[in-house]
């Protein structure tokens, strides 16, 4: 991925992990596992090289740091996926959030942006979400 080149499909499903992760100002261990083991387990990224996690968060962690970064990263992220991903890259986004079993204000705040931003019908997204909390479950 070069500097003009747009996000792949797979790089836009991984900004969406890493900004939900990064909200908090605080990526938890359990959250960068999360997303590795995705990466590595999940069929959306079975063409996908591992090593441009990397490059990927830098780009979040660059545009956080801009006033309308925010604003600008939603738009990389619906230019690169196609919207039957859009469900895809909420359930990532979820399962992220809860891989650590806390879940903070700003990051359920964040996750409200990437429901509102993708268009993720409420109904759909409360599903997403119980299906995030019972396979995080502790015994």
């Amino acid at each position: 991925m070069s500097e003009t080149s747009p996000m792949s499909p797979q790089d836009a499903l991984v900004a969406v992990m890493v900004a939900c992760s990064a909200s908090d100002e605080n990526m938890r261990t359990a959250e960068l596992v999360a997303i590795t083991r995705m990466v590595n387990h999940m069929p959306a990224f079975a063409t996908y090289d591992p090593d441009r996690i990397r490059r990927v968060s830098r780009i979040v962690f660059d545009l956080f740091e801009e006033e309308d970064g925010l604003d600008a990263l939603f738009g990389l992220i619906r230019e690169a996926l196609p919207e039957r991903l859009y469900e895809t890259a909420y359930a990532l986004a979820c399962d992220v959030v809860t891989a650590d079993g806390r879940h903070s204000q700003v990051e359920l705040r964040m996750l409200e942006e990437v429901r509102e931003e993708l268009k993720i019908d409420r109904l759909h997204a409360a599903a997403i979400e119980w299906g995030a909390r019972v396979r995080h479950m502790v015994v």
